[in-house]
């Protein structure tokens, strides 16, 4: 594996954190006083929708560190 091929993986994880961050925000943003069951569904969705960043995110990071381990420790 190249540099290249590195570079890609970490940029790749780096915008599926970025994902997750939104996500992350967006949720938060649905946290408003509008107590409403529109706004409780909406805030659940968004729930939903960090986990599944997160779970690319973490994805990315294994692959990551993966390509890392092999590249510097063979293994």
């Amino acid at each position: 594996m190249d540099n290249l091929e590195l570079d890609k993986l970490r940029f790749d994880y780096k915008a599926a954190v970025e994902r997750w961050i939104a996500a992350i925000r967006f949720e938060e943003n649905l946290a408003i006083p509008d107590h409403s069951m529109i706004a409780v569904e909406d805030w659940e969705k968004a729930d939903f929708a960090e986990e599944d960043a997160r779970t690319v995110a973490k994805a990315a990071r294994k692959e990551y560190q993966d390509a890392l381990r092999q590249v510097l420790f063979n293994f």
